[in-house]
């Protein structure tokens, strides 16, 4: 699922300007000339290289989830226990928040912007969050907690709602308030 395997050096130029516009100013509201430009290539290289404004969002989108997939990972791999990586996965929030997504969740920013039904990024964005979900459950289940599923629900709308405060800036310590809520739910 890397991108970066496939991308020539003006398509990754191009993925990285539109990256950058689309999380900073909002996807509808970037053209691909202002992508053109930022990224030193012509609208006919980005067509040429990626189809159309959709498949390049759709891009933008996979890498900012690959990238989030990472920094999750590396800090479950991490924890020392079980119940260790249910809480590991609010350390990765706060990491995340704190380097790349000062603008809440490209994700759900994403869905909010491009709200036709059948807009690909809509299935992605539900695909991350039901990744997510899994992955809270499996950490559960290794944890030994019953009701692995209904307590990961319960940590998906924990991590989501922190999220959205956090960017808010109504609960200053969210994530921190949300991660001893999962320490509670993994004990």
């Amino acid at each position: 699922m890397s991108t970066d395997l496939k991308l020539t050096h003006a398509a990754r130029r191009i993925l990285d300007a539109a990256s950058e516009l689309f999380y900073r100013r909002g996807i509808t509201s970037v053209g691909v000339d202002l992508i053109a430009a930022e990224a030193g290539v012509t609208k006919k290289t980005i067509y040429d290289r990626f189809g159309s404004k959709d498949n390049l969002v759709m891009a933008y989108l996979r890498e900012r989830d690959e990238r989030w997939r990472v920094v999750v990972e590396r800090h479950v791999a991490a924890a020392a226990d079980a119940r260790g990586a249910v809480v590991a996965v609010f350390d990765s929030l706060e990491e995340w928040h704190g380097a790349n997504a000062d603008r809440g969740c490209a994700m759900i920013n994403a869905r909010a912007e491009l709200s036709a039904p059948d807009h690909p990024s809509r299935a992605l964005a539900a695909e991350q969050k039901q990744w997510l979900l899994g992955r809270f459950t499996d950490l559960l289940a290794a944890a030994g907690i019953a009701d692995a599923h209904g307590n990961a629900v319960e940590l998906l709308l924990l991590h989501e709602g922190a999220f959205v405060m956090t960017d808010v800036g109504q609960v200053g310590d969210a994530i921190d308030r949300a991660r001893e809520a999962a320490r509670r739910i993994a004990a």
